[in-house]
């Protein structure tokens, strides 16, 4: 969701809108040196904020790749809009979690920056600063 590593991983990403996962929950299940790296999982009474970008077949197979690195693969989920829109996006999940950890504060700092930058809901923003001050 940082501008710069989506422009390293799908240059020709258009920006489309914000939208959130309901009933999907963020945590850190991806070990990696200095803490765990993100993904999403369904889990009542939680949501999820990001935003929504059309991408290239091209753009995707990168990105699809990119995120495999990280432990992620691509999965079909259904987000809604600020008007309540319901939208099929594709999201990056991890399959495989080996725990849950405490965020990498590096990559949850790009994600504070990411959020901040599209707009997203003051209070996802300040709840991804409290995980940054716990990292």
């Amino acid at each position: 969701m940082d501008p710069g590593r989506l422009q390293q991983a799908a240059p020709g990403a258009r920006f489309c809108f914000i939208a959130h996962l309901p009933e999907w929950r963020l945590h850190f299940p991806i070990a990696n040196g200095d803490g765990g790296l993100p993904s999403v999982k369904p889990q009542s009474g939680n949501t999820v904020w990001g935003a929504v970008f059309e991408v290239g077949q091209p753009d995707l197979r990168h990105l699809n790749a990119r995120q495999a690195e990280e432990g992620r693969v691509a999965k079909t989920a259904q987000a809604m809009d600020r008007e309540g829109h319901r939208h099929q996006v594709v999201v990056h999940v991890c399959e495989s979690p080996n725990g849950e950890h405490r965020p990498e504060p590096g990559y949850l700092s790009l994600m504070v920056a990411g959020g901040r930058h599209w707009h997203l809901p003051a209070g996802w923003v300040a709840s991804l600063e409290e995980h940054l001050a716990d990292a």
